[in-house]
């Protein structure tokens, strides 16, 4: 027997009301997670590179071991990988989780880099958005970079490039850069080309890299322009490092000293050296010719 039904009857009210209201909060939840799958659905078919899980990735680097690390950088790490489908090496770039975008910036991003297409670009294969994990498959350059090419250390034996290859080198690193410049729709501006983002593969063709990776990074819309996207020290332009103003002129001061570096053999910027030498423009401008009298090829600074 209910000796208080009144009080009994409001109880069953509130927690009925709670229950509704419960329901159509994970109602609500449920209809937004739908929705945002759907979109992100959507963005995936608009990308032309392929779509990797997670699993695929972590299979094709061994778990992304230390043995297939071949390098890092302000974005993540890259991995040496084979596809276990088709057995092709890959480079498996793990973005760093915490300074990249939502998926749904993310994959936009993906699928106008998906569009860039050029023989002297490294091709993007596929991408990776599982959960936060954000990772992009590009080709596997075995030749390195020009950095390591031309610029490594003096005990590591590395075949000397020859002019004929430089200037290979400096012509298809120009093409890409044209194509960036004046026929990618829209334009894109590399803003930190250095010897270390222009890769070789295995007849020395060069082919840039990194490109657009600084559009995934979250943090530089919470950066004021002035240090935002500088690029590297010794290869950005005096305007641009004042400014932070992006212009295809900063990329082609860039290619500049890129090209600097081929001519004489030296780094943009190498603190081993005197004072005066250190940085490589402000030498070079310093000196009625660089090349007049040269008998042999440079390297390692020596000329």
């Amino acid at each position: 027997m209910n000796c208080f039904p009144c009080f009994s009857t409001q109880k069953g009210k509130k927690e009925n009301g709670k229950r509704d209201h419960d329901s159509s909060a994970d109602e609500l939840i449920r209809a937004r997670i739908l929705a945002s799958m759907e979109e992100n659905q959507a963005e995936h078919a608009k990308i032309a590179a392929q779509r990797f899980s997670f699993r695929d990735l972590a299979a094709a680097t061994k778990n992304f071991r230390q043995e297939c690390l071949l390098g890092e950088g302000g974005f993540g790490r890259v991995y040496k990988g084979t596809l276990q489908a088709n057995g092709q090496v890959v480079a498996v770039k793990q973005l760093d989780r915490n300074v990249m975008k939502g998926c749904k910036e993310f994959l936009v991003e993906v699928a106008r880099l998906s569009l860039l297409q050029h023989a002297n670009l490294v091709n993007l294969i596929g991408y990776c958005a599982d959960g936060d994990q954000r990772l992009l498959v590009y080709d596997f350059m075995p030749g390195g970079s020009l950095e390591d090419n031309l610029l490594a250390p003096k005990d590591e034996e590395k075949p000397q490039l020859d002019w004929l290859t430089r200037m290979k080198i400096a012509y298809g690193a120009a093409q890409a850069l044209e194509y960036l410049h004046d026929k990618a729709n829209p334009p894109v501006i590399y803003r930190d080309l250095k010897s270390s983002n222009v890769l070789l593969d295995e007849e020395f063709n060069p082919k840039l890299s990194d490109i657009g990776l600084d559009k995934l990074d979250h943090s530089s819309e919470k950066m004021p322009m002035q240090s935002r996207g500088m690029g590297t020290y010794g290869y950005s332009a005096p305007e641009y490092s004042r400014s932070g103003r992006l212009t295809t002129v900063a990329d082609v001061y860039s290619f500049g000293v890129v090209l600097l570096e081929l001519i004489t053999g030296r780094r943009a910027i190498d603190t081993t050296k005197p004072v005066e030498e250190q940085n490589l423009v402000a030498w070079v401008s310093k000196r009625s010719t660089i090349v007049q009298g040269t008998k042999k090829v440079p390297r390692h600074g020596r000329s």
